[in-house]
């Protein structure tokens, strides 16, 4: 990947606006069921509050493309960049991240009347037919605002998760608790050998995905579907949370520390386990598979079924002929779905929960940060992370693909992250 551009873009100038649109327009449906408080308050500092996602993603618009390549363009608000800068050192001082929460005002109307005003100007300057720096530039700010879609979902599901009186965000009585049979746990065996990893150059890629570079594996086996809720129901009974035998030696502190005894969200109710999700407060599905678990609970599990979890580069090899395929927001399910019990071969590889992998996020060989401020987008967290592939229920759909390489660090809950077994062959 040439370090002097971002991505070589495929999208056509009317293509590029139109998914402009669609991602902006996308953003604020989200942003509708929530009053100005649901949309301020930040329930944790690893969370942001909604508005802080709205006005965030409008401000890298802004900071990215507007002020250095439209000329006559005039911030909607200059105090702006301090309240709604993420963490780009090279473009100033920012409100610190654990204290977004305390940014009340400007209120929510306020923040959509920014972003009518930065979209205005970003139409404008597509329909004057910019080059590709700035093409591209427009681009990669659509697939930044589709992650913070992504967390803006899980956050306000941390947020509503506080809440004495389980909000739901949405209305919970399309998504019932499924009642089949889970399907049994089968294995697809895979050679080893030299292949190609990384992103193919092809259209839109973030830099952390290349340069595409060849890595040895040996054969590997890799599970047909994700663990299951019951799965990990056995786990708990099992004593999975009380056995340190299982857990990696800061797993297991965090067990400790913060009395882990299942998923987050998890509660137990009368015999019968009860989540938090998207749609209330609503019964585990015994089918669907789990969510919410951490790199540390998921290596716990894997270790306790005799198996482990697989690396980045197996899961890619895996399913790069498979297609980005799956339950993602826009089927407007909110909540992971059972595998089918009429399929064979690998299910659920793309959407339902992100995978946790066993590999630190790392830079790949000959892999260099583009210059100036997007620079920063990922190479600056490539230490203490690991990598989840495949996306999630709430992930948006043309958002994903078998290179993407998502990441957080091993502790963190949150998210709609699970797993997938793995073997030796």
């Amino acid at each position: 990947m040439n370090p002097a551009r971002l991505f070589q873009s495929s999208l056509a100038p009317d293509d590029l606006e139109l998914l402009f649109q669609q991602v902006r327009g996308t953003s604020e449906k989200l942003g509708e069921p929530l009053s100005d408080a649901d949309a301020t308050v930040q329930s944790m500092p690893d969370a942001s509050p909604s508005k802080w996602h709205l006005a965030h993603t409008t401000w890298f618009f802004e900071a990215m493309v507007l002020s250095p390549h439209l000329p006559e363009y005039e911030p909607f608000d200059e105090r702006f960049s301090f309240l709604f800068n993420s963490y780009y050192e090279t473009l100033g001082a920012r409100q610190p991240r654990p204290r977004r929460g305390m940014v009340t005002r400007p209120a929510l109307d306020e923040i959509y009347k920014y972003r009518k005003h930065v979209d205005a100007a970003v139409g404008r300057l597509l329909r004057s037919r910019p080059g590709p720096e700035v093409s591209e530039l427009v681009e990669l700010g659509c697939h930044h605002e589709q992650q913070h879609q992504e967390l803006l979902l899980t956050d306000i599901l941390h947020l509503f998760a506080q809440n004495p009186i389980r909000p739901a965000y949405r209305d919970p009585s399309p998504v019932a608790v499924e009642t089949q049979a889970p399907t049994p746990l089968s294995f697809t065996a895979f050679d080893g050998g030299i292949v190609e990893i990384g992103h193919d150059g092809a259209g839109f890629a973030f830099d952390s995905e290349g340069p595409r570079h060849r890595v040895l594996i040996e054969p590997f086996r890799l599970a047909d579907r994700l663990v299951t809720n019951a799965e990990w129901m056995e786990f708990i009974e099992d004593g999975g949370y009380r056995s340190s035998l299982l857990w990696l030696s800061e797993g297991w502190a965090r067990v400790l520390a913060e009395d882990w005894s299942g998923p987050l969200y998890w509660e137990l109710r009368d015999g019968q386990y009860w989540a938090m999700t998207l749609r209330g407060f609503q019964p585990v599905d015994p089918t669907a598979p789990v969510a919410h678990v951490s790199y540390f609970e998921a290596d716990a599990f894997a270790t306790w079924a005799g198996k482990r979890l697989p690396t980045e580069t197996e899961w890619e090899a895996a399913t790069r002929n498979l297609g980005p395929v799956g339950n993602f927001l826009d089927t407007g399910r909110l909540r992971p779905k059972p595998a089918s019990s009429r399929t064979t071969g690998l299910q659920q590889t793309f959407g339902d929960v992100w995978e946790w992998t066993r590999s630190p996020f790392s830079p790949y060989p000959r892999f260099r940060a583009v210059e100036g401020a997007v620079g920063e987008y990922n190479g600056k967290f490539m230490s203490g992370q690991f990598v989840l592939r495949g996306g999630s229920c709430v992930t948006p759909p043309g958002h994903i693909r078998a290179s993407y390489r998502n990441f957080f660090p091993p502790h963190t809950r949150w998210q709609f992250s699970g797993l997938r077994l793995a073997e030796d062959a």
